[in-house]
């Protein structure tokens, strides 16, 4: 099968920034009082959009102007804290600057928002900026809803069934499969059994592993 585009999630599968994540929510958690484990707010907050998040956790009634402020400062926790500790999935800038070097275009579909984008790319190694960027904060809907992966396969001018999409969660891999791509999941955060589907080509701890199978070279561009 065709392969022209690559779509990649941001956290957990370009940055190892779920810890930063984790600790964002538990002074998030603390402010607002909630009864909840941060583990249990990870898996509900996933792959959803920053006001989503805020819902899925304060209940549906916070206003929109209420949910960003309060999303907006649970980020700057997280960016504050990730900057000290920034660290990137193992080989994912020489993977992203190797398939871009063999013609594929590149794409980074995340629910998170500008601010956090900007903020990873300003301290990746890559060669070049991915050739489309799409965010939570543009309107569309979290994840697993297949919107964010279709907005960037069409920002790219490639049909789904020539993505491959790159995620750590399984809500991405449903929403992958959702927008009619196959998948590689990056077990960062969950294992191969939470990740798996009949469209996920491999399982793989980080891209060095992925290159030491000679993924790229086995996609025919």
């Amino acid at each position: 099968m065709t392969t022209t585009a690559l779509i990649f999630d941001m956290d957990g599968t370009m940055v190892d920034s779920m810890p930063a994540h984790a600790r964002s929510w538990d002074l998030f958690r603390e402010r607002h009082h909630l009864q909840l484990s941060v583990d249990e707010i990870l898996n509900r907050t996933t792959g959803r959009n920053g006001i989503e998040c805020v819902r899925e956790l304060l209940g549906d009634d916070v206003p929109d102007d209420k949910a960003q402020e309060y999303i907006n400062r649970k980020e700057a926790d997280y960016r504050e804290i990730f900057a000290r500790e920034f660290r990137e999935v193992t080989g994912f800038s020489r993977f992203a600057r190797t398939a871009q070097d063999r013609g594929l275009k590149i794409a980074v579909a995340t629910a998170g928002d500008r601010n956090n984008l900007e903020f990873v790319l300003a301290r990746l190694d890559l060669a070049r900026r991915p050739d489309a960027q799409v965010r939570g904060d543009q309107g569309l809907p979290g994840k697993p809803a297949p919107d964010i992966f279709r907005k960037a396969a069409q920002s790219l001018g490639a049909p789904p069934a020539e993505c491959i999409v790159f995620e750590d969660a399984p809500f991405g891999i449903e929403a992958a499969k959702r927008a009619g791509m196959r998948a590689v999941a990056i077990c960062s955060t969950h294992s191969a059994p939470e990740l798996a589907g009949p469209h996920v080509l491999a399982s793989v701890r980080d891209y060095e592993e992925l290159m030491n199978k000679n993924f790229l070279e086995s996609l025919h561009a």
